[in-house]
């Protein structure tokens, strides 16, 4: 307790006990006086103690007034001096209770910071782990570093070996060229000798015939009988393929059996950007009786040999008939000549494509003109062909003596030349000089897709080369 509280508390008792006192006057003792009587119009003593008395009642009263009123202003104050003691005392439980809470805050602020050490404990531990482990680790990068560079120059050297492999693999495909070359040769003169061979043997056979006696004549006609059926079959079946089929008929046939190809490539350009190249070209599809082709020329694609070296990135080829499509995966580059172009088709693709696949011709010779479709269907017309002795595996088509069936055209390059029986006979890889299909073999191959390390440039730059050959006359190329 405060020490004005202290004090308005004894005020107010002070001013209780001064209320309710009775106050009376103490009258003094007076002598007995002798009666005296009263006089008329005289004020006797008992008139001035009555007057006396009034106006001591009449202070009483007034100074009872006046302590009434100090009671109520004391009480007054002594109420607000309640309430606000009262106030204090709420202000003080508040306090209290905020002081209690406090404590308890503090309580809980002590054990969140025990917790708080013991987890700061356990992160610098977790921290050490992980700093030896990342110093493990960081001596696993070097020596990964050390293995790279080791097999990075591995691969240098592998890319070496490659490279000579290559130049290797050039050499023996120009002996394997002139292999082909002399087997060609050598079975021609072994069809000459087993033409030879049969002529004597149906000789010693006629003759044999006329020494057999004539008790066998029934027997020998009956054989001659059965001879004579197979060599009319036979006949039958030669004659129908060496029956010519009509230019119009196979152009017919062409457009609807030619296969649209699309090229897409990427390659780098002077600027910086790659440079996108489309092209289309229709072609036909081809077989050697064991695997199918799509055959063209190397300027039908994305690919010009006019044109400067340039670092090749990516190439796709899309095969496209009604709305059938047919992805690529590889080109090759012919060995007869590797201006002509092969693009391998599956089975199954072949199929799905549900157009007709042609065959290479095995008698080239049969006729001595050819059919030649221009620019995959824009014309076509019938050409005479003679050999070249100096080119072998190429005919000269007399380009002079066309007969135009369909178009105003010119031969160039890229046209496709059918036998008059209705197989492929090769492509023009000029306006004049035919190449001749009997093989697929490759003289390189370009996979599909990312080219960058295929090193594309420079296999044109070898097809550039061997196309340089004047009698080929790359000059003349239309």
């Amino acid at each position: 307790m405060n020490r004005t509280l202290l004090l308005i508390l004894c005020d107010f008792l002070l001013l209780t006990l001064l209320a309710l006192t009775r106050w009376e006057p103490a009258e003094p003792e007076r002598p007995e006086a002798a009666a005296v009587a009263p006089v008329d119009g005289a004020t006797t003593a008992a008139d001035d103690i009555v007057e006396l008395m009034k106006l001591s009642f009449e202070d009483q009263q007034a100074e009872q007034s006046a302590m009434a009123a100090r009671l109520e202003a004391t009480s007054a104050e002594l109420e607000q001096r309640a309430e606000e003691l009262a106030a204090w005392d709420t202000s003080v439980s508040e306090l209290q209770s905020r002081l209690q809470a406090l404590d308890r805050e503090k309580q809980d602020l002590a054990s969140t910071l025990e917790q708080t050490t013991q987890t700061a404990a356990q992160l610098q531990q977790q921290v050490r782990a992980v700093a030896g482990d990342a110093a493990a680790s960081r001596a696993r990068v070097e020596q990964l570093q050390r293995d790279l560079e080791q097999r990075e120059t591995l691969a240098a050297e592998q890319a070496e070996a490659l490279k000579q492999l290559e130049s290797e693999q050039a050499v023996a495909q120009e002996k394997i060229q002139n292999l082909n070359v002399a087997v060609r040769v050598a079975e021609q003169e072994k069809s000459l000798l087993r033409e030879t061979a049969d002529t004597f043997r149906q000789q010693a056979e006629v003759e044999r015939q006329e020494r057999i006696k004539v008790q066998e004549t029934t027997v020998q006609l009956a054989e001659g009988v059965g001879q004579l059926a197979e060599e009319s079959a036979a006949i039958t079946q030669e004659m129908r393929e060496n029956r010519p089929i009509n230019a119009n008929t196979l152009y017919s046939e062409f457009l609807i059996n030619r296969v649209p190809a699309t090229f897409t490539s990427k390659r780098a350009s002077v600027f910086g950007a790659d440079l996108t190249r489309n092209i289309s070209a229709r072609t036909l599809l081809v077989s050697d009786g064991e695997k199918t082709y799509a055959v063209m020329h190397l300027e039908d694609t994305v690919f010009n040999l006019s044109e400067p070296s340039s670092e090749w990135r990516q190439l796709h080829v899309m095969l496209d008939h009604n709305g059938v499509k047919a992805a690529a995966t590889k080109l090759l580059l012919l060995g007869r000549d590797p201006r002509i172009v092969a693009i391998p088709v599956e089975e199954s693709q072949a199929k799905a494509l549900g157009v007709k696949v042609y065959r290479i011709t095995t008698d080239p010779f049969r006729f001595p003109e050819a059919v030649l479709i221009n620019h995959g269907g824009e014309g076509y017309g019938e050409v005479p062909f003679k050999l070249e002795s100096d080119l072998p595996g190429y005919v000269r088509m007399d380009t002079r003596l066309v007969r135009r069936l369909v178009g105003e055209f010119t031969a160039s390059r890229g046209d496709l030349v059918l036998s008059k029986t209705g197989e492929l006979l090769g492509v023009m890889v000029n306006s004049e000089l035919c190449a001749m299909i009997d093989t697929f073999t490759p003289a390189a191959t370009i996979l599909t897709g990312d080219v960058t390390e295929q090193y594309v440039a420079g296999i044109l730059n070898a097809v550039r080369q061997r196309a340089a050959n004047p009698r080929l006359g790359l000059r003349r190329n239309r």
